[in-house]
């Protein structure tokens, strides 16, 4: 093995090993360093999203929605389904399957594309060195012209819920469960802990879910917000805002849980704890001291607008710098930081990343909301449209939720999309586009969507923003 590259990445998640890839696609010598490990001593790739995050927890969203459906609704559509029953080991096996799949095909990617992957845990000891320790103890040092820190994030620990092996998990835990918990808690009602209590409520847990904020989902447009929370509600999550989680103890097999809201101290028994408040860059011992590249007081590693640290030759890219943690975002910012080592001209659009909550109906936006278009000083015009008026919604028997577009109210310029609806993160591409190329409302007003589709609602959503919706009452009159 070479002991001099081009470009050495550290991390094989989504941003790093399409970091790696694009590197070597642009003719350079490439190299990336993964310190998880399987059984038979070779590097295991894709990070926490191919193996403990997005895939994992998608296949078992959509296993258990399946089954709600199986045995709630097919009926409705002439299918009788009796006796309906979930084989959580078996639905487990799959989602194992799923991952062994995709971070080989990660492997196979890596082997066609050139790129050398080294087993062991990097640490940048110098501008150009990384040192590699393997899990025998042995430190190797390589050379590079370039280097990329692609390390990652982990779930955040609070002291009042310490995990206890098998009772109260992080969400890595909550993706091992062999049996359906009776009932179930979930401090944390973001991203992760809405997914993960939506897949154990539907096998039939009964879903707590206790959250400090007094604001459900705060960064979500607020009328895409209460209508989600509506919608959660309906299905049996029992959602408590403003309930900070003072602490728990594990007693026999059952985990009591105290925590405070505005009725004073409260008590509540679990039989198993996820806990779920967010996560935090993985770059401790990532970097020697000395270095030179800055960190924040969070951990985060301090970059430009391209990704570049505070030491020429070095770059950070996704969950470990400042902006969303997003897998898509982390492996956009590979690829442009690639492109620029290559030497070419490469930036990223950071107000156009689509962010997607998959419980169901998804949640999906991009850009502003409304009310951070009101904190800014911006004069905006809206328009909204109801799945329930979709006629692809009722055959699909998906009517819940809307899509919204907001708009500059004197440019007409799309500033912001939000979807709660079946399909949302497929339909919200639409909202990147349009704010990518800087198109008005009026553009998609005007463009021909199929029929009938789930997408038409964000047709109907842009002619309603100047009040032209077709399919729907009291709009406007010229």
């Amino acid at each position: 093995m070479a002991d001099k590259f081009d470009v050495i990445v550290i991390g094989a998640g989504p941003g790093g090993y399409v970091s790696a890839i694009r590197a070597a696609q642009m003719g350079l010598n490439a190299a990336v360093v993964e310190k998880w490990i399987s059984d038979d001593g070779k590097p295991v790739f894709g990070g926490t999203c191919l193996n403990v995050g997005c895939i994992p927890s998608k296949a078992l969203l959509e296993a258990s929605h399946k089954f709600v459906e199986a045995k709630h609704d097919f009926d409705d559509m002439g299918i009788e389904a009796s006796d309906v029953q979930m084989d959580v080991k078996k639905m487990m096996a799959r989602k194992d399957k799923i991952v062994k799949n995709l971070t080989g095909g990660v492997a196979g990617l890596l082997k066609a594309n050139g790129v050398t992957a080294i087993q062991g845990t990097g640490k940048v000891t110098g501008a150009k060195q990384v040192e590699v320790t393997d899990k025998g103890g042995k430190a190797t040092t390589y050379d590079a012209g370039n280097i990329v820190i692609a390390a990652g994030s982990v779930p955040v620990e609070i002291p009042p819920t310490p995990l206890v092996d098998g009772m109260v998990v992080d969400s890595t835990g909550a993706l091992e469960f062999q049996e359906t918990p009776k009932r179930l808690g979930v401090i944390g009602a973001g991203i992760i802990g809405l997914e993960l209590g939506s897949v154990w409520n539907r096998l039939g847990a009964e879903v707590t879910v206790l959250e400090a904020m007094e604001d459900f989902l705060p960064m979500v447009d607020g009328a895409i917000a209460k209508e989600t929370q509506k919608l959660l509600k309906k299905q049996g999550l029992d959602i408590r805002l403003s309930a900070r989680v003072t602490g728990s103890e594990v007693k026999g097999k059952e985990v009591v849980v105290k925590y405070t809201d505005s009725k004073g101290d409260q008590e509540i028994t679990f039989d198993k704890l996820i806990v779920c408040v967010g996560r935090k860059p993985y770059t401790q011992g990532v970097i020697a001291e000395g270095v030179g590249v800055e960190l924040d007081q969070r951990g985060f590693i301090h970059v430009d607008d391209q990704c570049r640290t505070s030491v020429p030759g070095i770059y950070a890219i996704g969950d470990c710098v400042r902006g969303q943690m997003l897998a898509h975002k982390a492996s956009e910012e590979g690829v442009m930081v690639a492109d620029i080592i290559a030497g070419h001209k490469a930036e990223m659009n950071y107000d156009a990343i689509p962010s997607v909550i998959y419980t169901f109906p998804e949640v999906a936006w991009v850009g502003i909301n409304e009310q951070e278009a009101k904190a800014a000083g911006i004069e905006v015009k809206t328009g909204t449209f109801p799945f329930a008026a979709s006629g692809r919604a009722m055959a699909n028997n998906a009517t819940e939720g809307m899509a919204k577009i907001i708009a500059n109210a004197e440019t007409d310029r799309v500033l912001g999309m939000h979807i709660v609806g079946q399909h949302a993160g497929e339909m919200i591409a639409q909202g990147v586009i349009a704010l990518e190329f800087g198109s008005s409302a009026e553009d998609l007003a005007l463009t021909c969507y199929a029929h009938p589709t789930m997408s038409e609602a964000v047709h109907e959503a842009a002619l309603a923003v100047d009040g032209h919706a077709i399919h729907m009452a009291n709009r406007k009159k010229k």
